[in-house]
């Protein structure tokens, strides 16, 4: 079985080209965080390379940017060709099946912002929400139908996801 699910932030931005059938097809790396620090400390990422096919490689050059968060699941590829020297020369990537736009590079700025420290979530504890968090419990005098039928209002911007 090759399947590979990856969450990183793009390198660069989406390079669109068609092929001589007039398919299009997007390329870009992602750097992911590795999952431990090194010797000194600090996190390690791994700058992976992507290929996206048809129309999904069109949205990735719309809507993709340099620092953008995707969600990547695909296949791993490798092929090889020989450079100017005659030398063989391997390419390992990735074969976009589904490419999920996380966030943007701007939204992961802004502290302020409950969906962007949303995309952090995996690092973040309650407390990093703006404080400690409310206690739940079953408070009696509260009704939490008091507000049934009203109307409300949801925006993706809003999603903790």
């Amino acid at each position: 079985m090759n399947k590979v699910v990856l969450i990183g932030r793009l390198t660069r931005d989406p390079e669109l080209r068609y092929t001589g059938s007039n398919l299009p097809v997007a390329t870009f790396a992602i750097a992911v965080n590795r999952p431990f620090s090194n010797q000194a400390g600090e996190r390690e990422a791994d700058f992976i390379n992507i290929v996206v096919w048809r129309k999904q490689a069109e949205n990735c050059k719309n809507y993709l940017t340099q620092g953008s968060q995707v969600a990547i699941e695909g296949r791993i590829q490798t092929r090889s060709y020989d450079d100017q020297n005659g030398q063989k020369r391997y390419i390992t990537e990735v074969i976009a099946d589904n490419v999920e736009f996380l966030g943007s590079r701007n939204s992961s700025t802004n502290s302020n912002n409950m969906s962007a420290t949303a995309s952090k979530s995996a690092e973040l504890t309650p407390y990093d929400f703006g404080g400690t968090p409310e206690p739940k419990g079953t408070d009696i005098d509260s009704n939490p139908y008091a507000d049934f039928g009203a109307s409300i209002e949801i925006s993706d911007d809003e999603l903790p996801f």
